[in-house]
């Protein structure tokens, strides 16, 4: 099938047109096939034949469908609080700009922008800010993500190369992944793994991660790391090598650098040194190390959990010097490979996306570089230094610096740490222009002109996942109102700044022929990234294009599967060698009954600030509000009960959240997801907590290991809701808010009582005492301290409250449930009441698998019933992990515990 497809071979539904696109979500780059039916609504599938997925969806990708809800899109223009249209709102943007800059220069303004961009928007960002406005002042969320990987490839390699390719994971006979939750963060990128493990029983897995995570669950080895344990252990694989004599000589003679130096860092800790670093018995460190040293195929992936530090950068090189000293590079299954957090944060980095970047992978801090884009942008100036990076920018906001800045594609207030700082940084600047394809984020209430921009299933142009491949990602509908491609908005604003004649582009097309251009000029392999191949595509060509993985210089090099770098032993650095680079592991800290380390990260279902994929039910069926992860010991020590809240402080802001009392996490560590913002919940912006310390080589914040205290909550009552309509607001000091699916979940906690319950549920949910259509029911007694309430309008439920002294024992999925059925008879309503269904209804229970709706009492019942003992047994009873696979590591939980309390169930068949 081409791009499109409108029809059937034998005419059968003629007005269905199916287009291949690609996801939006993390960086394994999925293809998607979006079938739009004569009624406007579309089906989601996975591309059968995109060379990153063949076909599998992970939950969120699955659910993309049901994100496409025009509710809260951000419609026209605003100005000041007001509508506007766009050529006055684009007037005053450059007319600010432009005065901004004769005033105070250059440096006094910039772009903040998005791995979530596509490449024709950040190429035209980056050109305007640094080869016209002549500032490199643009700097993007994937600092946030990927820039210490970008630091060390370019120590390393002398360019930001990902040497290898997904089918490296493949053909590996041993895979370590090092502060990845492959499982979790890249669900198809793990389904691809597990399926060659069962392909080859004798591949082996290696989890290097402080918790205990779906993807740990799988591996033969899980090295619980103690926080930034992760250079030490590398640094103590690689002396264990060259003590073993298990480095590569030959290829280290004939084509590295800097073993010697890294190597007498890398001494710097013995065995009780190392134990210590890394919180690792020794035994485990060995086996680790002498599955490394025996196993040729070794691909080492690598994520946030490496770069979100302070010391990041040197953990990518310990990880890297490895791979060197073995020669274990760009060949078939083995490898370093960095497995990036969003859809284009590798297209950003083609661009020149950071503030110390030129396009198409050249130096802005080379002369012959900067001139040769200069020349070829016909650019009036360069800036000569790099600009000002993401926690510095705002900083700069706050202190005067900055007088003008334009936001695109992201929200800061709550993804920057010190968030707080951040919010203040908005208001204290003069001029802040916001791009958002939503009308409310936490970032867009401090903006003085919202520009309505087109989102995904809107916008054309093409991403760069994990593995170098380029992919089109295409319209499959009109974008609402008046939105408008975030490249449109740019050349808009160069044109009314008097930069026309060099941003004359008509559509994506041109742009992407342009980008290629640049990658292929004074080139002939001296770098890295070359896509010259593609230059030549027409409109219709380019709206055809094929996943292409580069270097593609020639067309028919943008054809070959598998392209990986290094094997060869040539590098881009000025030797032509690969560097081995010292690295000296910081000082561990001691322990302390006074504080914690904070750990975040992602959930399964849910993506960055939830402004996509808050907007299904169906992915907030797992996971539905924030929490801390706590281990039972900490939980006694502190006294947390389990399920009740904990209010988790740094020295920079505080959070509330929901205490999930696990071992999955050390002691000592608290693990909080990064989604939940104020739209969402009452005060779980984690990044609020997190300090702006920052990594020196690359600037990326440490979001991995904040110190914090953590104190349990006293609250007086607990609640849960369920509302056909979205609350305007919640009295309540501790609130979070879900989809269902006719309506909303809340979950509600404060210390201070409530005099009146009945006149607190009609305020929440918003109807009039004298309102003769509303019948509520109401089941209190006081002493205990319970309270119920159901609302009716016209026999239906708008609402129902049940609070409680300690958390609320209500089955929440079924009561949510509710708001979608028809008139409810009064033996129903009693049964609202209770909170849970009757024999007639079955409660699915808390949902494992959000692809197929399946909760854990159906799987309990599945293992008690019909005698299913393993996750493909389960599959086949209920459907749950047959989809995307996320949720069988939590299957396999649940049967293990079954299994266990009752050791009478045995396998079937």
């Amino acid at each position: 099938m081409g791009r499109k497809d409108a029809g059937t071979a034998d005419g059968s539904n003629p007005s269905r047109q199916c287009v291949k696109t690609t996801c939006p979500y993390c960086g394994v780059g999925c293809g998607v096939a979006a079938t739009v039916d004569e009624t406007g609504s579309v089906t989601i599938a996975g591309d059968p034949d995109h060379p990153a997925n063949f076909g599998r969806l992970c939950s969120k990708g699955a659910a993309l469908g049901e994100t496409l809800d025009p509710d809260g899109r951000l419609l026209r223009p605003w100005v000041d609080g007001r509508p506007a249209d766009w050529d006055n709102a684009l007037n005053l943007v450059a007319a600010r700009f432009a005065d901004t800059i004769a005033e105070h220069g250059p440096d006094s303004v910039a772009f903040y922008v998005s791995g979530q961009f596509l490449t024709e928007d950040y190429y035209v960002a980056n050109k305007l800010m640094k080869g016209f406005i002549g500032s490199a002042n643009i700097d993007t969320n994937s600092r946030l993500c990927m820039a210490s990987t970008v630091a060390g490839h370019r120590r390393a390699f002398g360019t930001d190369t990902v040497p290898g390719c997904y089918a490296d994971l493949e053909q590996a006979d041993l895979v370590v992944l090092v502060g990845s939750n492959l499982a979790w963060c890249h669900p198809v990128l793990y389904q691809r793994l597990a399926a060659a493990r069962a392909a080859r029983p004798e591949m082996r897995l290696v989890v290097i991660d402080p918790r205990r995570t779906a993807t740990a669950d799988a591996a033969d080895l899980h090295l619980a790391i103690r926080p930034d344990g992760d250079a030490a252990l590398f640094n103590g694989l690689l002396v264990h090598l060259a003590d073993t004599d298990a480095l590569d000589r030959a290829y280290l003679a004939a084509h590295t650098e800097g073993l010697d130096e890294a190597l007498a860092a890398a001494r710097g800790l013995d065995v009780a040194g190392l134990a210590a670093a890394t919180g690792l018995d020794a035994g485990p460190i060995a086996r680790f190390f002498a599955l490394f040293r025996d196993t040729r195929r070794v691909v080492t992936v690598f994520s946030q959990g490496v770069n979100q530090s302070t010391g990041g950068t040197d953990k990518v090189n310990a990880i890297l010097n490895c791979h060197l000293a073995t020669g274990r590079i760009g060949r078939p299954g083995m490898g370093p490979f960095s497995v990036t957090g969003q859809p284009n944060a590798m297209g950003g980095r083609e661009v020149g996306g950071l503030a110390n970047q030129l396009a198409a992978h050249m130096d802005l801090a080379d002369p012959a570089d900067r001139e040769r884009v200069r020349r070829f942008w016909n650019a009036p100036r360069m800036p000569e230094a790099g600009g000002l990076k993401a926690v510095d920018l705002f900083q700069a906001m706050a202190d005067g610096r900055v007088k003008a800045v334009w936001i695109m594609c992201t929200n800061p207030v709550d993804s920057l740490p010190d968030a707080d700082r951040v919010a203040a940084a908005l208001d204290a600047c003069p001029f802040v222009v916001v791009s958002d394809a939503m009308a409310d984020t936490d970032t867009t209430r401090h903006a003085d002109v919202l520009l309505p921009a087109a989102g995904w299933s809107e916008k054309d142009g093409t991403v760069t996942n994990s593995e170098r491949r380029i992919s089109r990602q295409r319209a499959f509908r009109a974008a609402p109102g008046e939105a408008r491609p975030d490249w449109w908005a740019l050349v808009e604003v160069a044109r009314r700044m008097g930069f026309g004649d060099a941003f004359p582009y008509r559509n994506a097309a041109e742009i992407f022929r342009e980008h290629a251009a640049l990658s292929a000029i004074d080139n002939h392999g001296a770098r890295d990234f070359d896509i010259g191949g593609l230059t030549g595509l027409s409109d219709p060509a380019y709206d055809a294009l094929e996943p292409a993985q580069w270097p593609a210089r020639t067309a028919a090099e943008a054809a070959l599967p598998d392209r990986r770098f290094f094997a060869d032993g040539r590098f881009f650095t000025a030797s032509g060698r690969g560097r081995l680079v010292p690295v000296v592991p910081p000082a561990v800290q001691p322990a302390s009954d006074e504080f914690f380390v904070l750990n975040t990260g992602r959930v399964r279902d849910h993506w960055h600030t939830l402004t996509r994929t808050g907007l299904s039910p169906r992915l907030s069926a797992h996971l539905a509000e924030p929490f801390a992860e706590i281990h039972p010991a900490d939980a006694r020590r502190i006294g947390a009960a389990e399920a009740g809240l904990l209010r988790i402080e740094s020295d920079r802001g505080a959070i509330l959240v929901r205490a999930l009392v696990t071992d999955r996490v050390p002691s000592g560590s608290v693990f909080v997801p990064m989604h939940w913002t104020d739209r969402f919940a009452s005060a779980a912006r984690v990044d609020a907590v997190i300090p702006p310390a920052t990594d020196p080589h690359s600037g990326q914040p440490g979001s991995k290991s904040a110190t914090v205290r953590v104190t349990p909550y006293a609250a007086a009552w607990y609640g849960f809701a369920v509302l056909a309509d979205r609350p305007r607001a919640v009295d309540a000091a501790y609130w979070a808010l879900a989809r269902a699916r006719d309506g909303w979940k809340l979950e509600l906690a404060d210390a201070a009582p409530v005099s009146n319950w009945a006149a607190w549920i009609r305020t929440l949910i918003g109807i009039a005492d004298s309102d003769p259509a509303v019948q509520v029911l109401a089941y209190r007694d006081a002493k205990a301290g319970i309270h119920r309430f159901a609302a009716f309008r016209d026999d239906r439920l708008i609402g129902a409250l049940f609070v409680g002294p300690d958390p609320v024992a209500v089955s929440r999925t079924w009561a949510a449930e509710r708001l979608g059925d028809g008139p409810a008879e009064p033996r129903q309503r009693y049964a609202i009441l209770a909170g849970r269904a009757g024999g007639d209804q079955p409660d699915p229970g808390a949902i494992v698998c959000s692809c197929f709706a399946v909760g854990v009492n159906r799987i309990v019942a599945a293992i008690a019933g019909q005698g299913c003992a393993s996750v493909n047994e389960i599959g086949a009873a209920t459907n749950a992990g047959t989809n995307c696979g996320s949720c069988r590591a939590e299957i396999q939980r649940i049967v293990d515990h079954a299994r266990s309390r009752d050791t009478g169930i045995e396998k079937a068949g």
